[in-house]
């Protein structure tokens, strides 16, 4: 095809429309500069359409069948529950159009401001791009925001449609009767569980030994023995062979106790992690070279790539996967590019990550692996035996929250337990508060309540910044899930 005569020319240029693209577009709008998004579709965020919220709208599901099927804890009696899965992924189907409308209304606008060129777009020479050959577009800086797309590992790539990831899974019309999750991290935890609760007979598998984001090695073992109580959950084991076969996937394995096991699955969900979106781009044609590791050099606090006036935001640059980092990371990097050369490190918050497993998972501040001085300490709380935990019947669980033992200083935290995503909250807003182990035991506490468990544990950090000796903080052996 041939390309247009006069090339289009825009001050910033963002590759990608989801959360990081559409926030680099009103922070550098913002700032005076001409923008231009450029994505190829489908449109709606990564959170929208295939993460967050359908995942979410999938959980509520399967924790309604599972908290009826444990009704009887409290003497009250459900007949029979069942599922109609139809209706589960109608309403999941239903629930995610509508949050993409919302997004879907953003991108008309950027439409109708001749803000948004669909296409896929590719660097060809330092300040010039072309669009599936067919336009010319001529920046002066650049935002590159494409996010990421999940990794299959060679093994499983011959399996065809047999073989989902969270781009497919909620667009089934059925729930599958079997599924094997290959995948200990967030999207594997949250389906397989999800998954497992709507009665779908599942495996989880995962390697490295690690479940989820833990690093804690306390943690992660609670995490282990609690899940494998509920699920068919392994994170180390050792794949021998997989095939598609009619009616399914056929796969030979050996699970985390040494068994041999050769069974047949309906699917396979694949959940071992995601790869930025950068092949393709055309990057080399701004003049800057990878590192020795294959990867570009992306600064961290003021997310330029290289010395290049370009900017990498979102999943992208595999800093903080995570929505609200990505909206961050969008106006950082749209500021910085509006502003060029006279660009600024961000004001990051305190790291905060949930999984909405059950119980949940919460990484706050620094977790166990990013204790890097051996001048931490450690308090703990054994949600098996707290007191509202065991009202709701809910109690299960361990938290560990890290103190500075010199200053006194809140550093992080590990949570495995009940009702995580408000505890982690509160320990995030206090630790970037600056709050110390002290000062944080002066806030209220009511009584009965899940967050009292928080006041057991700062209380045993207290005593242990006064008696105990700092924890060993070499980094744990166990990496996070894949």
């Amino acid at each position: 095809m041939s390309t247009q005569n006069t090339p289009r020319k825009v001050d910033v240029a963002i590759l990608g429309a989801g959360t990081a693209g559409l926030g680099a577009r009103r922070a550098a709008a913002s700032a005076g500069a001409s923008v231009l998004m450029i994505d190829p579709g489908p449109f709606g965020t990564t959170c929208a359409r295939v993460g967050c919220m359908p995942s979410k709208l999938l959980i509520a599901a399967a924790d309604a069948a599972h908290h009826a099927r444990k009704a009887g804890m409290f003497g009250v009696q459900v007949p029979e529950v069942t599922v109609d899965g139809s209706a589960v992924l109608q309403r999941i189907q239903g629930e995610r159009d509508r949050f993409v409308g919302f997004v879907g209304d953003v991108i008309d606008d950027a439409r109708e401001a001749g803000e948004l060129l669909v296409g896929r777009a590719k660097v060809t020479a330092p300040g010039r791009l072309r669009v599936d050959d067919t336009t010319e577009v001529q920046f002066d800086k650049l935002v590159i925001a494409t996010g990421s797309t999940p990794f299959v590992p060679p093994p499983f790539r011959g399996l065809g449609d047999r073989l989902i990831t969270n781009e497919e899974v909620f667009e089934l019309s059925e729930l599958p009767k079997s599924m094997l999750v290959v995948g200990l991290g967030v999207i594997g935890l949250e389906l397989g569980q999800a998954f497992h609760r709507l009665g779908v007979r599942t495996a989880l598998l995962g390697v490295g030994g690690g479940v989820g984001p833990l690093s804690d090695p306390a943690v992660v073992a609670e995490a282990k023995r609690v899940f494998s109580e509920e699920l068919d959950i392994h994170a180390d084991y050792t794949l021998h062979t997989i095939e598609a076969v009619p009616g399914g996937v056929q796969v030979s394995f050996t699970d985390s106790e040494g068994n041999k096991r050769d069974e047949t699955f309906e699917r396979v969900l694949m959940a071992a992690g995601r790869r930025p979106n950068l092949n393709g781009l055309g990057l080399e044609n701004l003049g800057v070279a990878t590192q020795p590791n294959g990867r570009y050099a992306i600064d961290s606090d003021t997310l330029q790539l290289a010395d290049a006036p370009a900017f990498v935001a979102g999943d992208v640059n595999g800093l903080h996967p995570l929505l609200h980092e990505a909206a961050d990371d969008g106006r950082l990097a749209g500021a910085n590019a509006a502003h060029f050369p006279d660009i600024r490190a961000g004001t990051r918050r305190t790291p905060l990550a949930v999984v909405f497993s059950d119980p949940q998972i919460g990484i706050v501040g620094r977790g166990f692996s990013a204790l890097d001085n051996c001048e931490a300490v450690v308090g703990e709380v054994d949600y098996g035996n707290q007191g509202r935990a065991r009202v709701q019947g809910v109690n299960a669980g361990l938290v560990r929250i890290y103190g500075d033992k010199h200053t006194g200083q809140l550093l992080g935290a590990e949570l495995f337990g009940p009702r995580v995503e408000h505890l982690s909250h509160l320990l995030a807003w206090s630790i970037q508060q600056g709050l110390t182990v002290e000062q944080a035991l002066q806030m209220p506490f009511y009584h009965p309540v899940i967050e009292e468990g928080l006041r057991t544990a700062l209380r045993d950090l207290a005593a242990n910044m006064r008696h105990g000796s700092p924890i060993k903080c070499a980094v744990s052996e166990l990496g996070p899930g894949a």
